[in-house]
């Protein structure tokens, strides 16, 4: 049987799930938490950490460990999150040489795509143990507010991983189809996706197997770790008021009042205050040594310090109803998802702004994966086929002149889509035209993202306005940009599907995915060597608890001395093996456990005991 998995792969944890006899199932890791951090890191000898482990190591060595990279994923180096992002993590981040983001871990730098990759092969690893069978099929969700170069780089993370992404999915999409999988709901849904670096709204509609989403806004660099920072800041503020001190230069200092600053965030939504301590937080070149000492936050103080942020959710949330051409009246239900959606002051907005309480019976932190999986198993053939409609979250033109942008497709169109204009000459004798691919809102190209250029060339020479070139876009299902221009009169076409926008070469994409290939046959062997030690360790346990029983039983005969003696020396033998580690022979050892479990049972069986 092929398994094809859903992967939510977030900005703080990351969540896969699939479906299991028609159920979808999120899949716990090896530690048994159903969700990983999103935290890479690298140790001095070379090892990866994902997850958990990597967290863990996360105040000793903030300079070498990775998180909230998402929030970088297809970012350019010039872009104003990547300049926000560089003044607030601890870690390197450099130019990389297609002017995209690269972090630098231990002397060694990497793509945002490597790191997210890293993550995805992570929840592979976790989906296999799972299933008992390799993974190389996936849907991966992302923000629906994410742009083309921001997808192109999840997709190209998931090839890195060794995944074949068979679909892109919006978050709050994804989340709706959770939502109503199984139910044969008639309703118009609002899904307010608030998480730790990413914000999103979409208004779907649904009835008769069809999600159909009608509009969608949102803020890729707005989610949990601005909120966090409010506090840090605030933390920050009360240590150094009116002493000579400068904690934003110690790396170390920062990253325990960030992770204070996130548990204080996450307990005050069950509770109305925390205390903070932090003995020996910073020592001055002089030796002198401060700490941060029963600082009580309260419910109230956080509320003051983020108002502002969510009521920039709020604000959105207005223009995509506005964009949906609906009155709050119209929407139905209410569902929140992502971890920030457990602080009241956000419910309590939320419920105020829509006039109805959200729905409380879904789990925030996995219902995304959830509908992933639920994608996954339609697109597999495995369920009952979901109808999805999605939109594209901004609008895609060119350029024209004046620095002007003409858009062909508006955002909020229901995608796959097609759609053309014809362009004319703006010079005389003009041989040559310039297509840059751009997108956003913004009347002035400028200050709309760049997803690609490319030339047109071979016109013939004429006054300018009588040569004619058909400019064509096409948005695949996963919100994939792609391009063309033809020359009218000739029928010369020149096309670009804009997919080398994550900042990687085909032939770094390429070595990095052999690269992948050759981790996971390691990894693969080192989880069925962990495998078969389990299971001898379980056999050795069971045969040893048998032998008293079977010594009683045979009362020192000839037969039973015999036997209790080679199952001594096969218990040897499962400790040696254990010790050496060889696969092949803990398999063999496995088998003389198996053959002495089984003699030990029947002779216990015929004396009745």
């Amino acid at each position: 049987m092929e398994y094809v998995v859903g992967i939510d792969l977030g900005t703080t944890n990351t969540c896969v799930a699939i479906v299991e006899n028609g159920e979808p199932t999120v899949i716990a890791n090896k530690g048994g938490y159903r969700t990983t951090p999103s935290v890479v890191a690298t140790s001095e000898g070379g090892r990866r950490m994902v997850g958990h482990l990597a967290k863990r190591q996360l105040v000793t060595n903030p300079n070498h460990t990775v998180y909230a990279a998402k929030r970088l994923i297809g970012r350019k180096w010039s872009s104003p999150a990547t300049d926000a992002a560089r003044a607030l993590v601890p870690y390197t981040l450099v130019e990389g040489p297609n002017g995209d983001v690269r972090l630098e871990v231990q002397g060694d730098v990497f793509s945002t795509a490597e790191i997210a990759a890293f993550i995805l092969q992570e929840m592979r690893l976790i989906a296999e143990a799972h299933v008992g069978a390799p993974i190389d099929r996936a849907v991966v969700t992302v923000p629906a507010y994410f742009n083309d170069n921001q997808r192109q780089a999840t997709k190209d993370a998931g090839r890195i991983a060794g995944l074949e992404v068979i679909r892109i999915i919006n978050e709050p999409t994804a989340a709706a189809l959770a939502f109503g999988f199984g139910k044969n709901l008639e309703r118009k849904v609002a899904v307010y996706d608030f998480g730790g670096g990413t914000f999103d709204i979409s208004i779907l509609d649904i009835g008769d197997g069809l999600f159909e989403v009608v509009a969608t806004s949102g803020d890729s660099f707005l989610g949990g770790e601005d909120l966090d920072q409010r506090l840090v800041e605030y933390l920050v503020e009360t240590v150094e008021e009116g002493q000579d001190i400068d904690l934003r230069g110690d790396r170390m200092a920062m990253q325990r009042i960030r992770d204070a600053a996130e548990r204080a965030r996450c307990e005050l939504s069950e509770q109305t205050e925390v205390t903070i301590d932090l003995p020996f937080l910073h020592t001055t070149a002089t030796g002198e040594v401060h700490h941060l000492r029963g600082e009580t936050v309260t419910r109230s103080q956080i509320e003051d310090l983020t108002a502002d942020l969510i009521e920039r959710t709020i604000a959105i949330s207005e223009q995509a109803l506005v964009d949906a051409g609906l009155d709050k009246s119209s929407i139905d239900d209410v569902v929140l998802v992502g971890g920030m959606t457990r602080m009241p002051l956000i419910r309590r907005r939320v419920a105020e702004f829509f006039g109805r309480e959200p729905c409380l019976g879904v789990n925030p932190d996995e219902l995304v994966a959830l509908g992933a999986a639920i994608q996954a198993a339609s697109l597999s053939h495995e369920t009952e086929e979901v109808l999805l409609l999605d939109v594209t979250p901004h609008s895609l033109g060119i350029m024209i002149a004046g620095g002007y942008l003409h858009r062909l497709i508006e955002k909020n169109t229901t995608v796959p889509t097609k759609a053309g204009h014809v362009f004319t000459t703006t010079r005389d004798d003009q041989t040559s035209v310039k297509i840059l691919v751009l997108q956003g809102e913004h009347d002035q190209a400028v200050d709309n993202e760049l997803l690609g250029e490319f030339i047109l060339s071979g016109l013939r020479k004429a006054p300018r306005g009588q040569v004619q070139v058909d400019v064509s876009f096409a948005i695949s299902v996963d919100g994939i940009v792609s391009v063309s221009a033809k020359d009218l009169e000739t029928g010369h076409e020149q096309t670009i599907a804009v997919t080398a926008t994550s900042g990687l070469a085909d032939d770094e994409l390429e070595r990095l995915i052999r690269e992948s290939n050759a981790y996971m046959v390691e990894a693969r062997a080192s989880e069925e060597l962990a495998r078969r030690r389990r299971q001898v360790e379980r056999l050795m346990g069971d045969v040893d608890g048998l032998v008293p029983r079977v010594r009683e039983v045979m009362n020192g005969t000839r037969f039973g001395r015999e036997a209790l003696a080679k199952v001594e020396g096969v218990l040897h033998r499962g400790e040696r093996e254990l010790h050496v580690g060889d696969p092949r022979s803990l398999s063999e050892a496995m088998e003389s456990l198996e053959r002495a479990q089984s003699m030990l049972r029947g002779i216990a069986e015929r004396s009745g005991r």
